[in-house]
Parts: structure tokens; C-alpha cells; sequence
């Protein structure tokens, strides 16, 4: 099946370190929630899942962020992400985050569709 690139949010509703907006995929035929954060200027997306246990890691309604905006950090297991990356730098770790292909243009991001989702492997 054919990819497609469809468009999640505005750019402006993305600003570095702070809230994430999230959307839902489907990934490994159930449907998952995920998250589009921007660090450093460029977007990433996750999926909304711990590497450490498959429960969702926002400490409140799409906050990822630690306090420092530095690490993307799982609420219950304290897993500490790299934002930019989604391996994993700290706390109990049985992998890194799946990443979700995004693309800018037009002052639009857009999230490639499930079928390009990927689980990190470093």
C-alpha cells in the first residue's frame, strides 16, 4: 500500500520544549495514540508508548518534556529519550521509542502514514 503524507497541525502549534500534539496510527494492526513534539527547531513524532513497559508517557495531557525541555521522559518508569532521536538515555530501557516520519512545508506538519512507522534500533 502506498504511503501518504497527511497533514497533522499547523507549524505554530508546535514550539520547541513544550506541548506535543497528539494523533492516532495504527501500529502492528492496533490502533496506538502518538505525539509530534519540535526540539531544536525540527519536528519529531513518537509513538505514546514506554520502551521500558507499552503504557503511555505523558505526565499530563501531552506534556513529554522533563522540566530542563532537554529529555522526553516517561511519567511511570522515569525512561529518559533523546528528543531528536527516541533512543534511550536513562532509566530502565528495553529499547527506544518508534518513530513516526514527519515533514514541514507550507507552515504545515505532516505525519507519514503507519506504514512507515519504525522501531529504533541502535
Amino acid at each position: 500500500m502506498a504511503e501518504q503524507a497527511l497533514a497533522l497541525c499547523a507549524s505554530i502549534d508546535l514550539k520547541d520544549g513544550e506541548l506535543a500534539v497528539p494523533f492516532d496510527v495504527v501500529y502492528q494492526g492496533q490502533t496506538c495514540r502518538a505525539f509530534a513534539i519540535r526540539f531544536e527547531g525540527q519536528v519529531h513524532a513518537y509513538l505514546n508508548r514506554c520502551a521500558h513497559v507499552a503504557m503511555e508517557m505523558d505526565y499530563q495531557p501531552n506534556r513529554f518534556f522533563d522540566s530542563t525541555g532537554r529529555w522526553l521522559i516517561c511519567a511511570t518508569h522515569g525512561a529518559m529519550y533523546q528528543p531528536e532521536t527516541g533512543v534511550c538515555r536513562g532509566g530502565p530501557c528495553r529499547g527506544n521509542l518508534v518513530k513516526i516520519d514527519l515533514a514541514e512545508w507550507d507552515g504545515v506538519v505532516h505525519w507519514h502514514t503507519a506504514y512507515n512507522l519504525k522501531p529504533l534500533d541502535f
